[in-house]
């Protein structure tokens, strides 16, 4: 008898403008096992995460609509979601907007250009502390 059903696959929302981005990093975890769901904007990511309330959000700083901080406020806001663990992604490297991201609510920082094999480490350290 499989174990699999007793225990479901996390749930990762992936949350980029860029479709080669997003594209890799849906990709690349659920080869490790997860499933995502994805979007391509701030308020869409917004929307997604109210209505699977995923596992864990990783979501790219620079978007359309809302930014990523304002999408990791108002799911810390938010009763369904404020305990879900959130790292954000972005090509800014400057220690003021990754303070922010901090102050914001995210859990932890992965700068752009990213190894695909070090997200998913952080996504695994995360989602074990669980």
């Amino acid at each position: 008898m499989s174990t699999e059903a007793s225990s479901p696959q996390p749930v990762i929302l992936v949350a980029d403008d860029d479709e080669d981005i997003l594209h890799l990093l849906t990709f690349r975890l659920e080869r490790s096992g997860y499933t995502v769901v994805s979007a391509r904007d701030g308020e869409e990511a917004l929307r997604v995460a109210r209505e699977h309330v995923p596992d864990l959000a990783v979501l790219d700083v620079r978007m359309p609509k809302l930014d990523g901080y304002e999408v990791t406020r108002a799911l810390r806001a938010d009763e369904a979601t404020r305990r879900m663990p959130i790292i954000l992604l972005t090509a800014k490297v400057q220690d003021g907007d990754v303070q922010r991201g901090f102050d914001a609510g995210a859990d932890d920082y992965v700068r752009k250009p990213f190894s695909p094999q070090e997200l998913r480490s952080r996504v695994q350290a995360i989602l074990g502390r669980r």
